[in-house]
């Protein structure tokens, strides 16, 4: 080969060398949008509402605003026709009743008797009989049996008649109890709503954000589930309004048109320590009255069997006809039960034993009411020292930071979010402390009705399990 042709070869090769080195450290070209600015993602869109087909409990237009009710207005008609009350009236009737029946002398019985019929006479071979005659006989009660049933049964009476005050604690406990609960939950309606709006203004708020680039699509899906939350909490409210109306008006007794009640959540009574609470608990509570009527009673039965062995006399007397010797005969007798194998000692030892029983009783009801005001005392006391904070620092905080915010944002120094996030601490605040007035109210009214509430239990009866119910004849 020349040597001309083999540089020129190498020539070549070189420039192509050259060339492709410059390919490679050469930068890729950078993508470039077609239309720069104007390509534009939609927010998400906010949620439509719960819709009509889940509003089922709903009034009517015209019914949405309804009677208004008071708290004494209630208590009457609970105390005219609260159906335990009059159950409680009757079981006072029935041991008065029991009383009456129990101390009532035993009627006389007439007896027509015959005796030998048939027998022979000197002038009758077949006589109708060798007495026919009426015979009274009579039954004389000793011991005072009757004294003592008749005063057993009275005091039963009032044994009934304490259980008769509880039974009205429990309802007018009941029904103040409520009374507030429904008061509470138009409060808490009223509170969800403007909760409420202020879910509606942030979702509105991101929506702007986003279209001005100053928030992501993640920010705005979060304010539509705080919308879509707050929609269902006022869903919940309004149906906790309706349902507390309407336990409110099946414990009155009667039908009420529904409506709203009036009144104020905070508590009235002066907090008093736990010594001072239970102190009176145990002096005036109608259940440890009871306790302690029914131990009279069972005093009084110990009293009542251990004479009924006592044995009765039983006397009869009569006149006839005595047809054998032809004149007219008279007839008398006296009965008298011999005690020799039952002198009732069986029912006497089941006596002591309902009276020993009985004392336990009390001590046990005795005990249950501080164990129950313990809780009762310390749930009242937590309610009222979070009542009272709120209502002093917590509530007029949030308020004013609420208030300075706007005032900042008026002047463009905060932004609008700022402002709802404060609104709703607000309105989270005041839906606590409607929760804790709820609370010290419910306590409240627990412990200055002396623990009693269920006013819809039926009346209790004053003969508790285990005691002596002599029948027919009560004793």
């Amino acid at each position: 080969m020349p040597r001309f042709l083999h540089v020129a070869k190498l020539a070549l090769f070189a420039t192509a060398a050259g060339a492709a080195a410059q390919e490679q450290l050469a930068p890729p070209a950078a993508l470039r949008p077609s239309a720069p600015g104007k390509s534009f993602t939609a927010p998400p869109a906010i949620p439509p509402a719960p819709g009509e087909e889940l509003k089922i409990d709903v009034p009517q237009e015209g019914d949405a605003v309804g009677p208004v009710y008071a708290l004494d207005e209630l208590l009457t008609l609970a105390a005219q026709n609260n159906p335990t009350l009059r159950q409680a009236q009757l079981h006072i009737s029935a041991d008065l009743a029991k009383a009456q029946q129990a101390g009532l002398y035993p009627n006389p019985v007439f007896t027509y008797q015959a005796e030998q019929i048939g027998v022979d006479s000197e002038t009758d071979t077949d006589t109708p009989g060798e007495f026919h005659g009426g015979v009274l006989e009579q039954r004389f009660v000793t011991a005072g049996k009757l004294r003592l049933s008749r005063e057993k049964y009275l005091r039963r009476a009032h044994v009934s008649e304490h259980l008769a005050t509880a039974q009205q604690f429990r309802v007018c406990n009941d029904v103040r109890l409520h009374f507030y609960r429904a008061l509470a939950a138009g409060e808490t309606l009223a509170v969800r709503r403007e909760l409420l709006k202020s879910a509606e203004d942030a979702a509105v708020t991101s929506q702007e954000a986003y279209n001005m680039g100053q928030a992501r699509r993640p920010e705005v899906r979060r304010a539509n589930i705080t919308l879509q939350r707050a929609r269902l909490d006022l869903l919940s409210a309004e149906n906790a309004q309706r349902e507390s109306f309407r336990a409110l008006t099946s414990l009155v007794g009667v039908t009420l048109a529904e409506g709203r009640v009036k009144g104020s959540l905070t508590p009235e009574r002066e907090p008093a320590s736990f010594d001072a609470e239970l102190g009176r608990l145990l002096a005036n509570s109608p259940e440890v009255a009871a306790a302690r009527a029914k131990l009279a009673v069972d005093r009084m039965t110990v009293q009542r069997e251990r004479v009924e062995w006592t044995p009765d006399i039983v006397a009869r007397g009569g006149a006839g006809y005595n047809f054998e010797s032809g004149e007219t005969v008279a007839v008398a007798g006296v009965a008298l039960e011999v005690p020799i194998y039952d002198r009732n000692q069986g029912t006497i030892r089941q006596a002591q034993a309902d009276y020993a029983r009985q004392q336990q009783e009390v001590r046990r009801i005795e005990f249950q009411l501080q164990n129950r005001l313990a809780t009762a005392y310390q749930q009242y006391l937590t309610a009222l020292q979070h009542a009272h904070e709120y209502e002093r620092v917590i509530l007029p905080e949030s308020k004013a930071a609420y208030a300075e915010l706007l005032e900042s944002y008026k002047r463009d120094r905060v932004d609008w979010s700022d402002v709802l996030m404060a609104q709703h601490d607000y309105f989270d605040a005041k839906l606590t402390q409607v929760e804790n007035l709820l609370e010290a109210r419910t306590h409240e009214v627990l412990i200055a009705g002396y623990l009693l509430h269920d006013g819809l239990m039926a009346a209790e009866d004053a003969t508790p399990p285990g005691h002596i119910d002599a029948t027919p004849r009560p004793r």
